[in-house]
């Protein structure tokens, strides 16, 4: 690993900034370096000399030493507010001056061409949030003061709102306007630039492309019949479809795998043809103005359509520039757009993918002699594949891949940054949500539930008066307005460790596993040779995507690491539960990346703070350690203080105590925040960005068990004060372990368990029954609980012949599950029942319908698929479509656990909105509930008194009343018992959520 210099302060006068690393390179050298606070300035003059002729400020109070560097984009505007467009959004109160959108570091990001009238330059982000409410009390005192910042407020809103518009609305034009340049470069200096593989290829690829989609789009124009095959094929320019056509295979590919190297023609063509509709969305609004409001449609010639393309984006960019977003959004938003459909999509992403088979050629590195011609070919191929057959099964499918050569993936996943990730964090808070498609990005398309094209489900949502999913709204945008930042000193932890290869702290190997050679041609030999081929060729694949993976949340924390914060939209999947819109750098991912994410804003500690934070970190290190009371959790902590400081000190070259963890990057983040606490003279007052975690212990059962007042169930999950928590996992290995052990003395001629018995009886403990217990009451099936135990067990690497693992899995699989139905009888009733009543609707071919205590309709989108065959230029393609039966095992096995996670996802949301209430900033995932350290004693109160106010609600009364007014024909089973648990002492729980 390549050694990384040691974390030291910085001088107290040199406040330089760091270069930014260059976009090419993997890792960067910044080390992290804690700052003196400086002075808070506005410098308000309308004579600010010019960055571009004098690129050092004067007459400041910042210290003499402070050097600027030389910007790359040296014009910095901060031009006045235009007043003819308005958001909801903006911040209207002094109040929330401690959420300021400003110029970090003292730089500002500008959009070039705009003039410059004032210049505000802020504290770097380390400045004390103590300092910023003293200011903003004086702040109150004066008003011309008040006026001035609530002024500084907006104008840096607006600017940052219109990055967030360019971000969203010219990522395709500036990728072409990028290969332009490139080709511009080729043309001057008669060489091919300096560049990443991924570019270098799709350089090559970009020309031919683009004049093949020209073609096409003049073929078109004069065909009408090309339209059958081609729709929307000239709505947009060639070169952008071009752009857009390589990046979506290029992905597609990445994520696929190294051994894979194909994509099914449906997919590919269809995710291309929605990434095009989406493009030409944005522009489509012209139609709607007078211009062209007069013009009939008969009227519209085929021949206009570039015209009005071209006018259309003209008119986009003028409005944009004069910061019009509302003019905009009213036409870009409006509900009356109607979708190509997947028809349309399909035809015009396989003429697209056609083209770009024709135009697509890698060549290898020459190794033949001058005289032997060079050895060109096809990027990609279309062929088919036999699809795998069902048992039983006589007709053999077949189904079309775009297959592309080796030499495409080849380098692929060092280069996958330089991929068009089109939904990143936003700069500014989304906009809020006032109906399905109304809320979350400014202008690319964003919908409150993520349906997956179930037209029922969408159909509820629409139909739900706004004063019913109001509750849902609220509890959108507070997440969403939840503001983050980049941590940059473990990020530079994380390049070091990336740049270095990887396999440590949960990072996967940068290098493949060899391929074994054959030994000998024994038969025997041969055939175990084969198995281990395509065992190696597996694991290779995998670690293919999650290189491919892991660059990509790089990729999105180096472009987001000098942004003062950003923010993450959130929408819901059926059940209503929360995602960030975002899929790569988010806090639901890995612990790469909440080790990288932090909140934007900063808390002191406080007294009760610092004890969180020790807590927290016990938490992180995993172990078992979780597991003990809160004193002994503390305990740890003060033990392994010179553990800790070493960490935080030394990542690297030390110890290396953090690596231990279960989440290390995580754990590192706590371990350096800590040791900035204790090294303070007044630990109390030390800044704390780091979000504390509380979670729910085995949440699914403290649901079922708040359902059934069951008052032994709700010990086990917590629900009761104790000494130390409840620790339902480890109960559970108890039981298997002492089933296993009544198995393991029986005869093994007349029971064959027993061998297995006493090959595992040494293997059971908390961590190979866990998942298992935990997905329990989400519905896991005999097979699913197989396969978990099997990965542990593959873990533990004691078991190395693979049809012996495979009966040991089965095996500890099924007492698992008997351990789980001997503990939990009353979660089991109650799962049994909501099975029947699924079975009772299902069997009326009806979906399962209910509706969340905060007013969300649901419905279970399990139908039988229709198989719908069209024609392209390409192939048949068979698409599916939603039918009108309702899969009954499905609608049955799924209800339980949807039903559950319906609740789970109201408790999170009843509780985001208290805390917005309370001051304190909220952060959820599912069952895992986020805060400042200061703010965790509050956070507790607030999330027991909502479980409380949940389940003091009669809901299983509720849900059968409802099933009974929708269904009256049908009997359905009475409630099933419960008991007389007092749901008040989950409010004395200390273990209820740890």
């Amino acid at each position: 690993m390549a050694s990384t210099a040691p974390f030291t302060p910085r001088p107290k006068a040199q406040f330089q900034q760091s270069p930014s690393p260059s976009p090419c390179s993997a890792s960067t050298s910044s080390s992290w370096k804690p700052h003196k606070k400086p002075n808070f300035l506005s410098i308000s003059t309308p004579d600010v000399p010019n960055f571009s002729q004098s690129p050092q400020l004067h007459s400041t109070s910042f210290p003499g030493a402070l050097k600027l560097p030389s910007l790359h984009n040296p014009s910095p505007v901060l031009s006045p507010p235009i007043y003819d467009s308005t958001d909801e959004n903006f911040p209207e109160k002094m109040e929330m001056l401690s959420n300021l959108q400003v110029i970090p570091d003292g730089f500002p990001k500008n959009l070039p061409g705009e003039e410059t009238n004032r210049i505000f330059i802020q504290d770097p982000p380390w400045i004390s949030s103590i300092f910023m409410k003293s200011l903003l009390f004086r702040s109150k005192s004066r008003s011309g003061v008040k006026i001035e910042f609530k002024e500084m407020e907006r104008r840096s809103y607006y600017l940052l709102r219109r990055r967030q518009v360019k971000a969203e609305t010219e990522a395709w034009d500036n990728k072409v306007e990028e290969y332009r340049e490139l080709e511009r470069e080729m043309c001057e200096k008669k060489l091919a630039p300096n560049l990443p593989y991924v570019k270098k290829l799709m350089l090559g690829w970009f020309e031919p492309l683009r004049e093949a989609i020209l073609k096409e789009q003049k073929t078109r124009r004069t065909k009408k019949n090309k339209a059958a095959f081609a729709p929307f094929v000239d709505a947009l320019p060639a070169e952008k479809m071009a752009v857009i056509v390589m990046h979506k295979i290029m992905a597609l590919m990445m994520m696929g795998g190294k051994e894979d190297r194909h994509v099914r023609v449906v997919d590919a063509a269809i995710q291309i043809g929605v990434a095009i509709e989406q493009e030409v969305r944005i522009h489509n609004f012209l139609e709607k103005t007078k211009k062209f409001q007069g013009r009939a449609k008969g009227e519209e010639s085929e021949g206009d359509s570039s015209k009005d393309a071209a006018l259309l984006r003209k008119r986009v960019r003028s409005l944009i520039r004069k910061n019009k977003v509302i003019e905009v959004q009213k036409l870009v938003r409006n509900e009356e757009f109607k979708s190509w459909g997947r028809d349309t999509q399909a035809k015009l992403g396989c003429c697209l993918i056609q083209l770009l088979i024709q135009t697509a050629y890698v060549q290898p590195p020459v190794t033949q002699s001058a005289d032997s011609p060079p050895d060109v070919r096809p990027a990609f191929r279309h062929v088919f594949k036999i699809a795998t057959k069902d048992y039983g099964q006589n007709i053999v499918r077949r189904y079309g891949v775009i297959d592309c050569d080796p030499l495409v993936l080849d380098g692929l996943d060092t280069t996958v940054k330089h991929m068009i990730i089109p939904y990143v964090p936003m700069l500014v808070p989304p906009k809020k949500w006032k109906g399905y498609d109304k809320g979350g990005y400014l202008f690319l398309p964003s919908y409150m539930m993520r349906t997956h094209g179930s037209r029922q489900q969408q159909d509820a949502v629409r139909a739900a008066p706004a004063k019913q999913l109001q509750k849902v709204y609220e509890a959108l945008d507070t997440l969403g307005n939840t503001k983050w930042r980049v941590n940059k000193r473990i990020l530079t932890v994380v390049e070091s460790i990336w740049a270095s290869g990887g396999n440590i702290a949960g990072l996967v190997d940068r290098e493949d596993v060899p391929i074994p050679e054959l030994l000998s041609n024994d038969l025997l030999e041969v055939k175990k040779w084969k198995w281990n081929v395509r065992k190696t060729k597996k694991i290779n694949q995998e670690r293919h995507s999650q290189r491919c993976d892991t660059e990509l949340k790089l990729s999105v924390a180096r472009k987001m690491k000098d942004e003062e914060g950003f923010y993450y939209p959130h929408n819901l999947d059926f059940r209503g539960r929360a995602y960030p819109m975002h899929p790569h750098l988010n806090h639901l991912s890995s612990d790469l990346c909440r080790g990288i994410l932090e909140f934007s804003e900063g808390r002191p500690l406080g007294k009760s703070g610092l004890r969180w934070l020790k807590i927290h970190l016990a938490n992180l290190y995993g172990g078992g350690i979780e597991k003990l009371s809160y004193d002994e959790r503390l305990s740890f902590v003060d033990t392994n203080v010179a553990e800790i400081l070493d960490s935080a000190n030394n990542f690297h070259n030390g110890n290396c105590w953090w690596l231990k963890a279960e989440d290390p990057f995580q754990c590192l983040a706590a371990c350096v925040n800590l040791a900035e606490a204790l090294n303070s003279s007044s630990p109390h007052t030390v800044i704390s960005h780091l979000p504390i975690h509380l979670d729910g212990s085995c949440n699914g059962l403290q649901h079922y068990a708040a359902i059934g007042r069951d008052s032994f169930e709700a010990a086990a999950v917590n629900l009761v004060a104790k000494d130390k928590p409840s620790d339902v996992y480890s109960e559970i290995a108890e039981r298997v372990h002492d089933i296993m052990k009544r198995d393991s003395i029986k005869d093994p001629e007349t029971d064959p368990n027993a061998l297995l018995a006493k090959l595992l009886i040494g293997q059971v403990d908390r961590k190979l029954v866990k998942q298992t217990v935990m997905t329990s009451v989400y519905g896991v099936t005999f097979v699913g609980a197989r396969e978990q135990i099997k990965r542990r067990l593959e873990e533990k690497g004691l078991i190395t012949d693979d049809r012996l693992l495979f009966c040991a899995a089965c095996y500890a699989a099924k007492v698992t599950l008997t351990a789980l139905g001997e503990l939990f009888q009353a979660a089991r009733a109650i799962m049994g029942w909501l099975g029947d009543c699924a079975k009772i609707i299902s069997s009326e071919n009806q979906p399962v319908r209910w509706t969340t205590p905060l007013g969300l309709p649901v419905v279970q989108p399990y139908f039988k698929t229709k198989r719908h065959v069209i024609r392209t230029s390409l192939q048949v393609l068979a698409l599916q479509r939603e039918g009108n039966s309702v899969e009954l095992r499905k609608q049955r096995t799924a209800f339980p656990p949807n039903f559950v996670h319906s609740l789970d996802g109201s408790h999170m949301m009843m509780t985001a909105i208290a805390c917005r209430d309370a001051g304190i900033r909220f952060a959820g995932v599912h069952d895992s509930f986020w805060t400042h350290a200061c703010d965790v004693d509050r956070m507790n109160q607030i999330l027991r008194k909502k479980f409380v106010d949940l389940y003091s609600m009669p809901i299983l009364e509720n849900l059968l009343e409802s099933f009974q007014a929708s269904h009256p024909n049908l009997n359905f089973p009475p409630l099933p018992d419960r008991g007389n648990f007092d749901l008040e002492k989950v409010i004395e729980s200390p273990y209820f959520f740890n």
